[in-house]
């Protein structure tokens, strides 16, 4: 099980839900699909991570790989105070450049 898997499933149960709110668990996400190539999470699971689990956990999470199209949906979900690391994968010249 991926850590987007079992942050998605937090709240099923205690145990998983201590789990995903754990910051070892927490402090490096991949929020992307990857099966030989980079996909981004479906709309529901996307937004649930955005409006309910990205805010629960902003504090703990010191690095996020992210894939073009949730980028700035995600970055702009919460206030990231301890990120010190950003992979993009996937990512255009164009939209590199527009990041700065």
């Amino acid at each position: 099980m991926t850590s987007s898997s079992i942050l998605f499933h937090s709240g099923v149960n205690k145990r998983l839900t201590t789990i995903a709110h754990d910051s070892i668990f927490t402090s490096h996400l991949t929020l992307y699909f990857s099966n030989k190539f980079i996909k981004p999470l479906p709309d529901q699971i996307l937004y649930r991570f955005c409006s309910q689990m990205l805010p629960q956990i902003h504090h703990k999470i010191e690095w996020l790989n992210l894939e073009p199209t949730s980028m700035k949906r995600i970055l702009h979900a919460t206030n990231y105070p301890h990120l010190y690391g950003l992979g993009l994968y996937a990512v255009s010249v164009e939209q590199a450049v527009s990041l700065t």
